[in-house]
């Protein structure tokens, strides 16, 4: 690119953020050059953190962190200045932070009987041992659109691996069986300490705050224009030399709707699908709003484009079935201390320091998590914060007559109350904002290869994909790393950088964790 092309990224999620962070860093652009569209009124996607102690504080969720994988996301932010810490990056200040603070549960399951359930053991039969190595030596060609329950005996679903790995990484049995073996590989580590939660690494705040406002200073201090409250609606293109080539983009601000021309030598990198589209919060009187795809415009947007054009994914496939991608968070904000020193009490762990304690016989399966407070910069010390969410929103509670996706912020403080043989009066002073999410696990639909684009499609002249539905070799979805690793191919296709992106680290073909994980499955 020459100095006086642009570079236009529609969605102001953490995968765009990135691809504008790599085109500055190793792309040599001035950030003046790169314009970054967003619809809502802040920039960061799904990785969002809003509120205060008065109104309560909010957010959809936390992705899982670990430094032993990750490794785009850790090459970009070891050049992302940290806000709080002169001197470190963003990489540094985590890596500090989660010295002093490991995490090492001690109530990882909790059953019926409020007893935390024994995790050294898998609860394998010889079966289950069996079905996973099946599984995991099958190729991905051969496992195609296949789920989970194809490759595994009902029981398999009863075994306390089973509850610790769905509810550590939100798989349902009736996800892709091609993502479930691509994340047995990607975190074999993490399978033979997963009842501890020893390898998972956190943000000192929530990752809107820890992650996306530094790189959000940066991009603003280096020049990028950071566009917000603009929807786009629609692309202008033709076929130039048999090549598919952006031309134009229709835009809707303030009600007015303008077209940005793209010139030749200009460049678009587009957020197709997103994981919170048609998200709703409720309130503590109030269920969130049950939203669809007709309440979405980020599926359209790509439905627009794919239509005709095979390289660029199938939308339909992850989007046509809310059944099967929903469920339902919720983040409680304490005036007082009385809810964390009864969970001290009960599991043994300080906040920041336990994970996820996952109520295994809960019809949500519902499960919470403490993180070292405060949790947000702005969050006064007397205030708590914590957040939790039930996979399963369509059944009735234990202790609430009536579905998940039905109850107010109080109705779930009373579920959870009961799980936890807590009296209600531990969170007289709490306010929990439920948020529902339609289309959470999305990219957990069974799919198959052309289902999803590439970063960079074939055919395409100007023209890139960075989300969590593009194709990426080896890698996971539902994480921080996919989107930065998207954004960082996209990037360096489209620029022609001789620098070599960071590989994914092939931990499953190391013969110690191999062994570690044979050993843990026989435990």
């Amino acid at each position: 690119m020459n100095t006086t092309s642009k570079a236009y990224l529609v969605g102001g999620g953490i995968g765009s953020l990135a691809a504008a962070a790599f085109m500055i860093r190793d792309g040599g652009l001035a950030g003046s050059q790169i314009t970054i569209l967003e619809a809502a009124p802040l920039m960061g996607g799904s990785l969002d953190g809003a509120g205060d102690s008065i109104g309560g504080y909010s957010l959809r969720g936390g992705r899982m962190l670990t430094t032993d994988n990750y490794e785009c996301t850790w090459d970009l932010f070891r050049s992302i200045p940290s806000l709080e810490h002169p001197g470190q990056s963003v990489y540094d200040e985590t890596l500090e932070f989660n010295e002093q603070h490991t995490a090492h549960s001690q109530a990882r399951l909790v059953d019926r009987r409020r007893a935390k359930v024994p995790v050294t053991s898998m609860g394998f039969s010889m079966q289950d041992r069996l079905e996973l190595l099946k599984l995991s030596k099958t190729d991905e060609e051969v496992l195609a659109a296949s789920r989970i329950t194809d490759w595994f005996s009902p029981e398999f679903f009863e075994t306390e691996f089973w509850y610790m790995w769905s509810t550590t990484f939100a798989f349902q049995p009736w996800h892709s069986a091609v993502e479930f073996k691509r994340y047995l590989l990607r975190f074999m580590l993490e399978f033979s300490r997963i009842e501890t939660l020893a390898g998972v690494k956190r943000t000192i705040y929530n990752q809107y705050d820890s992650m996306v406002l530094p790189l959000h200073a940066w991009l603003v201090a280096k020049g990028v224009h950071m566009v917000t409250d603009c929807t786009v609606t629609d692309f202008d293109h033709r076929f130039e030399d048999g090549l598919f080539t952006m031309t134009g983009i229709h835009c809707l601000r303030n009600g007015t709707s303008e077209i940005l021309a793209v010139k030749d030598g200009d460049l678009v990198v587009m957020q197709n699908g997103s994981m919170t589209e048609a998200s709703s919060l409720g309130s503590m009187t109030s269920p969130p709003d049950k939203h669809t795809k007709a309440d979405s415009g980020g599926w359209s947007l790509w439905e627009k484009l794919a239509k005709g054009h095979s390289h660029f994914g199938k939308p339909a496939i992850f989007n046509s079935c809310i059944a099967q991608s929903c469920w339902e968070s919720f983040t409680v904000t304490l005036n007082d201390a009385t809810f964390f020193d009864k969970m001290y009490q009960f599991s043994g762990n300080e906040s920041g320091t336990g994970g996820l304690v996952t109520f295994k016989d809960s019809n949500w399966l519902m499960s919470i998590v403490l993180a070292h407070q405060p949790h947000f910069p702005n969050q006064p010390e007397s205030v708590k914060v914590f957040w939790g969410y039930g996979l399963f929103p369509d059944r009735i509670g234990n202790f609430v007559a009536k579905p998940m996706a039905d109850c107010n912020g109080l109705e779930i403080l009373v579920e959870l109350c009961g799980h936890l043989r807590f009296d209600v009066e531990t969170v007289a002073a709490a306010n929990c904002i439920p948020c529902r999410m339609p289309y959470i696990t999305s990219m957990f639909m069974p799919r198959t290869r052309g289902d999803r684009p590439l970063p960079v499609p074939p055919g395409t002249r100007n023209l890139a994909f960075v989300s969590q539905f593009v194709e990426i070799a080896d890698d996971v979805v539902f994480t921080v790393e996919y989107s930065i690793r998207a954004a960082q191919m996209a990037v360096y296709e489209l620029l022609h950088i001789d620098r070599k992106i960071p590989p994914v680290t092939p931990h499953a073909k190391s013969l110690q964790v191999q062994f570690d994980a044979l050993m843990k499955a026989f435990d």
